[in-house]
Protein backbone atom coordinates (compact mmCIF):
# COMPACT_ATOMS: atom_id res chain seq x y z
CA UNK A 1 0.00 0.00 0.00
CA UNK A 2 1.49 3.30 -0.67
CA UNK A 3 0.91 6.30 0.89
CA UNK A 4 0.93 9.91 -0.95
CA UNK A 5 1.07 13.07 0.72
CA UNK A 6 0.14 16.17 -1.47
CA UNK A 7 -0.38 20.00 -0.43
CA UNK A 8 -3.66 21.48 -0.89
CA UNK A 9 -2.57 23.45 -3.88
CA UNK A 10 -1.15 20.30 -5.22
CA UNK A 11 -4.53 18.15 -5.05
CA UNK A 12 -6.51 21.64 -6.44
CA UNK A 13 -3.87 21.31 -9.42
CA UNK A 14 -4.05 18.24 -9.96
CA UNK A 15 -6.98 16.25 -8.56
CA UNK A 16 -6.99 13.41 -11.22
CA UNK A 17 -3.29 12.69 -9.97
CA UNK A 18 -4.64 12.48 -6.12
CA UNK A 19 -7.70 9.84 -7.39
CA UNK A 20 -5.45 7.54 -9.61
CA UNK A 21 -2.86 7.72 -5.95
CA UNK A 22 -6.28 6.99 -3.93
CA UNK A 23 -6.47 3.51 -6.08
CA UNK A 24 -2.52 2.51 -4.57
CA UNK A 25 -2.94 3.82 -1.12
CA UNK A 26 -4.61 6.30 1.23
CA UNK A 27 -3.41 10.21 0.18
CA UNK A 28 -3.06 12.69 2.93
CA UNK A 29 -3.84 16.16 2.30
CA UNK A 30 -2.16 18.76 3.91
CA UNK A 31 -2.93 22.58 5.17
CA UNK A 32 0.21 24.36 5.32
CA UNK A 33 2.22 21.35 6.31
CA UNK A 34 -0.05 19.45 8.88
CA UNK A 35 -2.32 16.88 7.11
CA UNK A 36 -5.62 17.96 6.70
CA UNK A 37 -7.82 15.29 5.33
CA UNK A 38 -7.45 11.73 4.09
CA UNK A 39 -8.37 10.65 0.44
CA UNK A 40 -9.13 6.97 0.03
CA UNK A 41 -11.20 4.96 -2.61
CA UNK A 42 -14.60 3.82 -1.96
CA UNK A 43 -13.69 0.26 -1.81
CA UNK A 44 -10.71 1.10 0.81
CA UNK A 45 -13.16 3.42 3.26
CA UNK A 46 -16.18 0.50 2.53
CA UNK A 47 -13.05 -1.91 3.67
CA UNK A 48 -11.98 -0.01 6.62
CA UNK A 49 -15.35 1.11 8.05
CA UNK A 50 -17.24 -1.77 7.30
CA UNK A 51 -19.92 -0.43 5.48
CA UNK A 52 -20.22 -2.69 2.39
CA UNK A 53 -23.16 -2.38 0.23
CA UNK A 54 -25.56 -4.99 -1.22
CA UNK A 55 -27.87 -5.19 -3.30
CA UNK A 56 -30.55 -4.94 -1.30
CA UNK A 57 -29.52 -1.61 0.27
CA UNK A 58 -28.66 -0.26 -3.20
CA UNK A 59 -32.35 -0.92 -4.69
CA UNK A 60 -34.50 0.65 -1.36
CA UNK A 61 -36.00 3.32 -1.36
CA UNK A 62 -36.58 4.83 2.60
CA UNK A 63 -40.29 4.96 3.62
CA UNK A 64 -41.18 2.30 0.86
CA UNK A 65 -43.00 -0.20 3.36
CA UNK A 66 -45.50 3.21 3.93
CA UNK A 67 -46.63 3.39 0.00
CA UNK A 68 -49.97 2.14 -0.34
CA UNK A 69 -49.92 -0.29 -3.79
CA UNK A 70 -52.89 -2.23 -4.67
CA UNK A 71 -52.04 -3.73 -8.40
CA UNK A 72 -55.33 -3.87 -10.64
CA UNK A 73 -56.65 -7.25 -11.09
CA UNK A 74 -56.89 -8.63 -14.31
CA UNK A 75 -58.09 -11.83 -15.70
CA UNK A 76 -55.82 -11.71 -18.97
CA UNK A 77 -52.62 -14.09 -18.93
CA UNK A 78 -49.47 -13.30 -19.18
CA UNK A 79 -48.08 -13.12 -22.65
CA UNK A 80 -44.29 -13.99 -23.38
CA UNK A 81 -42.22 -10.97 -24.60
CA UNK A 82 -41.62 -10.51 -28.22
CA UNK A 83 -37.83 -9.57 -28.79
CA UNK A 84 -37.94 -9.36 -32.53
Amino acid sequence: MAITTLSSREFNQDTSRAKKAARKGPVFITDRGRPAHVLLSIEEYQRISGKSRNIIDALSMPGLSEIEFEPPRSRELARAADFL
